[in-house]
């Protein structure tokens, strides 16, 4: 049976395609123009400084956000599988307590002990009810004023 289509999960789009690839414009506009002006004069100018200032920026700058895009893009994968696993998890055990028949298979859950035998562990001055206490004894350790009744 094939697979169920499930949909597909968020992964970084067009928009951060459209800065990685306009960043990378830019770079190489300024590296082109870096290259002209070094080739024209002999002598460093401050045209020539302003081009290398903006291509190294521009560069930085299309790594960066590269990175970011390539960062997300395999954090949506990674959150997209996990989503899948605790899905199938789940699932597993829905079915798995459904068989329940067959104990070989079955890996049970822990479950807390009923009233019946919390009774039977304790003993039998341990129980006492709430209305029995004093005002002293409900408060417990919180009556920090040696059992004196505080007003405020």
């Amino acid at each position: 049976m094939a697979e169920p289509s499930r949909p597909q999960p968020y992964q970084p789009g067009a928009v951060s395609l459209f800065f990685v690839a306009k960043a990378g414009v830019f770079a190489a506009a300024f590296w082109i123009w870096l290259l002209v002006l070094v080739l024209r004069t002999s002598s460093a100018t401050g045209l020539q400084v302003l081009a290398a200032t903006g291509a190294i920026t521009t560069t930085l700058v299309a790594v960066v956000l590269g990175a970011r895009m390539a960062l997300q893009h395999s954090a949506a994968i990674r959150h997209a599988e996990t989503k899948k696993l605790l899905v199938d998890i789940s699932w597993n055990a829905f079915a798995a307590a459904g068989n329940a028949e067959s104990a070989g298979k079955v890996v049970p859950f822990p479950i807390a002990p009923g009233d019946g035998e919390r009774v039977s562990q304790r003993n039998g001055g341990d129980r006492i009810s709430v209305l029995d206490r004093g005002a002293g004894e409900r408060n417990g350790a919180r009556d920090r004023s040696g059992g004196s009744d505080r007003r405020r």
